[in-house]
């Protein structure tokens, strides 16, 4: 079962840009490996980041086959409002996992 961490801070200043970092779990086959009988291994990997907050999309990244095993994404966004950060990551092969993180902002 595929996993991913989120680390958003629990509070924060209305207007503080915070820093937000995911990791998620996933071995990222590049389709471009052959096994030891010359067999082509399928690609694999996460194609699309995207993380909402309160429902409005802050951060998107397309991710390609280069990318190392187990992404940690790092991205920065300002504290608006109380909120929930959602956090969605889709890829090959039905691969997807949602996590969401909550902030309280003053």
């Amino acid at each position: 079962m595929a996993r991913a961490v989120v680390t958003v801070p629990a509070r924060a200043t209305r207007g503080e840009i915070v820093e937000v970092k995911t990791l998620a779990q996933h071995p990222m086959e590049t389709g471009f490996r052959r096994t030891q009988t010359g067999e082509l291994i399928p690609r694999d990997i996460i194609r699309r980041f995207t993380c909402t907050y309160n429902g409005t999309e802050v951060y998107r990244v397309e991710l390609h086959p280069a990318m190392s095993a187990n992404p940690l994404i790092a991205f920065s966004t300002i504290a608006a409002e109380t909120g929930t950060l959602a956090f969605q990551w889709v890829g090959d092969n039905g691969y997807s996992v949602t996590e969401t993180a909550s902030i309280s902002v003053e």
